[in-house]
């Protein structure tokens, strides 16, 4: 009697019990994508990016990125990379770069990253234009 007056207890608690345990993330709930996605031509280019929850859509401060690269693959020219530098943060969940973008076109930003409290590394590739 005792033990099925505990077992029911338990049942009743199982519902509750999955209600309360909190999300298990995955490193693809996580992307990068740009402030802006056209730039002018030229040295010094600081361009932003924001690391979003895709769940929530809320930024995700302190990823640290520990790899960048701007290239022209778009245009077939992967070869033609410009050096890039991390900047000090703006905001919350943004993380910027200062680059030349030497010629005009399509230029790729591959950036790898980990995310506070999750396994495995981020990476993303993203496009952005270069005008005259």
């Amino acid at each position: 009697m005792i033990i099925t007056h505990t077992l029911r207890a338990l049942v009743a608690a199982l519902p509750l019990a999955a209600v309360t345990l909190p999300a298990l993330a995955d490193i693809k709930d996580y992307e990068f994508q740009l402030a802006q996605s056209e730039f002018k031509q030229g040295n010094g280019v600081v361009m932003t990016v924001k690391l979003i929850d895709k769940r929530s859509g809320k930024p995700v401060p302190d990823a640290v990125i520990f790899a960048k690269r701007i290239d022209m693959e778009p245009e077939g020219m992967a070869t033609m990379a410009s050096p890039i530098e991390a900047l000090p943060a703006s905001e919350t969940g943004a993380y910027s770069f200062r680059t030349n973008l030497v010629m005009e076109g399509s230029w790729r930003l591959s950036l790898g990253a980990k995310v506070q409290g999750e396994t495995g590394t981020l990476e993303n590739k993203l496009i952005l234009k270069a005008l005259p």
